[in-house]
């Protein structure tokens, strides 16, 4: 408990162990980076194997140990088999973030069944999966702390692109990390979210003809940068929100204002 704690105390995530989900994208890479830097082990999930080898590369500086764990989390097996890898390595698992998601952008009548399965199977279904698998070793341990990784656009309709699927998926993530909160409250459980706002990843920098509009639409005028998800992770993963659960932290520089 963070009774007691100082405020360097209460974010200090020392020996903690960890699993970032998603952990060779722009935004995982980076939330990699902040955990290791306050201290936490931390096992690299990722499709990619090439991606989550270069993250892995990065966090050496911290000495910190990690795990590179090559997963496809929309196969209750791999996730089954990821999660017993790291618990045959640490013996527990402190911290779960779900950062892997994909994207489509088309009209709704002419988006195929194939491209609405595909981000419902990696955005909801993987996250359950994940959340699923890592809360047996929580609820036995009777703590765990879990952040997904949301999006502004389960709160609102995003323009000028078309991406139905993806608004869906990330509305049921907020619903589901909401549900599971208060399911795993009483096990000492945090389950929170993040809703980034438009984040510079390789998936936007693909569709750079929507920035300017985007710009024009945030009250900030500019878009975020990976790095400025860091502090808010550290904070749900750390002793610091223990009074935090079933939240959605949305930082979008303002958007969802408007």
């Amino acid at each position: 408990m963070a009774v007691g704690l100082t405020v360097r105390e209460q974010f200090d995530l020392t020996d903690r162990k960890a699993i970032v989900v998603g952990a060779g994208g722009g935004i995982g890479r980076e939330l990699c980076n902040a955990l290791a830097e306050m201290g936490a082990d931390v096992a690299l999930v990722d499709n990619n194997r090439e991606s989550i080898e270069k993250v892995a590369r990065e966090l050496r500086k911290y000495g910190k140990q990690c795990l590179i764990i090559k997963s496809d989390i929309t196969k209750a097996n791999d996730v089954k088999n990821m999660v017993n890898r790291v618990l045959s390595k640490w013996k527990r698992i402190d911290i779960l973030v779900n950062c892997a998601g994909v994207a489509y952008h088309a009209p709704a009548e002419a988006m195929s069944e194939e491209e609405w399965d595909r981000v419902m199977d990696v955005n909801l279904k993987g996250t359950f999966l994940c959340c699923k698998a890592v809360s047996r070793n929580m609820i036995a341990n009777r703590r765990g702390k879990i952040i997904n990784i949301a999006s502004m656009s389960g709160r609102i309709v995003n323009r000028p692109q078309l991406q139905c699927s993806y608004n869906a998926s990330k509305a049921g993530v907020v619903m589901l990390t909401r549900s599971l909160a208060a399911e795993w409250a009483k096990y000492n459980i945090n389950v929170n979210s993040i809703s980034p706002g438009y984040i510079l990843t390789e998936m936007t920098k693909k569709i750079s003809q929507y920035h300017a509009l985007w710009r024009k639409l945030t009250p900030m005028k500019r878009l975020g940068k990976p790095s400025e998800l860091k502090g808010t992770v550290v904070y749900l993963a750390s002793e610091a929100s223990n009074l935090m659960t079933g939240h959605d932290l949305i930082v979008d520089a303002g958007y969802t204002l408007w």
